[in-house]
């Protein structure tokens, strides 16, 4: 089967790549370092031809509000149209769990947008909806830091291993469309202030972090249904102790 991967070279992107191609599938990696970008259309309409699956990985360069809007927008359109010219099957989108939660941000507002356009596109598709990476969790626990400490809520995530996301969509590449949205998270529920404590005792991390009921989520304003699963979300295997034991930034 030849499969396109749009952000072919990021961090799902690449081990998805790798995984199909392991499993025997003719893979194309698309990225501006490749000759494929999807925000000017460049190269799409070859990488297109003969494929009967795309799956969409890539991220905006700019989290700014109208930046990422316009990139999710264009970006979504010019897929859906070597898509549709190619006669592609199947398309497979990355998305936020809690993407229709979190619209006072215009991160999320972007990623709706494109969810919309995946929709109204007339090509049968599968959206991945997946909870924050642990590879975030640094980010996370730096975006509290007022001198020494770091504010965080108190409030619920269910973070998930990049490497459990890429296995979830390449398990989406190769099943059947579904016309809808499916979940994806971590094995376990921590709420984002003992989440960051974890993560600076496992790194060597000085910060103290203070539970801030007023802090928000990178400007937004969250609770414990804003960045968690409904209902029998797809859990990945992964706990966030072993990653911090395997996978975070040394002491």
């Amino acid at each position: 089967m030849k499969i396109v991967v749009i952000g072919g070279s990021g961090l799902i992107g690449a081990k998805l790549v790798s995984t199909l191609r392991e499993q025997g599938h003719e893979v194309i990696a698309a990225s501006r370092a490749s000759g494929i970008n999807a925000l000017t259309g460049e190269g799409l309409s070859a990488a297109m031809t003969g494929a009967q699956v795309v799956v969409d990985v890539a991220n905006s360069p700019s989290f700014e509000d109208q930046a990422v809007l316009e990139f999710f927008e264009t970006t979504g359109r010019n897929l859906a149209a070597a898509e549709q010219a190619a006669g592609v099957g199947h398309h497979v989108a990355l998305s936020v769990v809690g993407t229709e939660r979190l619209l006072a941000s215009g991160y999320f507002r972007a990623k709706m947008a494109q969810e919309n356009l995946i929709r109204a596109a007339g090509i049968p598709f599968t959206i991945v909806r997946a909870t924050q990476f642990f590879e975030f969790v640094g980010a996370i626990a730096q975006s509290g830091i007022v001198g020494d400490t770091s504010r965080l809520p108190h409030t619920l995530m269910q973070p998930i291993a990049a490497a459990d996301v890429s296995a979830a969509m390449a398990d989406a590449a190769l099943s059947p469309p579904i016309n809808g949205m499916i979940e994806i998270a971590g094995p376990d529920p921590i709420a984002m202030d003992d989440l960051a404590r974890e993560y600076f005792a496992a790194t060597g991390g000085t910060q103290e972090v203070t539970t801030d009921p007023t802090a928000t989520y990178f400007g937004t304003p969250v609770n414990d249904q804003s960045l968690t699963p409904g209902p029998n979300p797809r859990l990945g295997p992964t706990r966030f102790q072993d990653w911090l034991k395997n996978s975070a930034p040394a002491k």
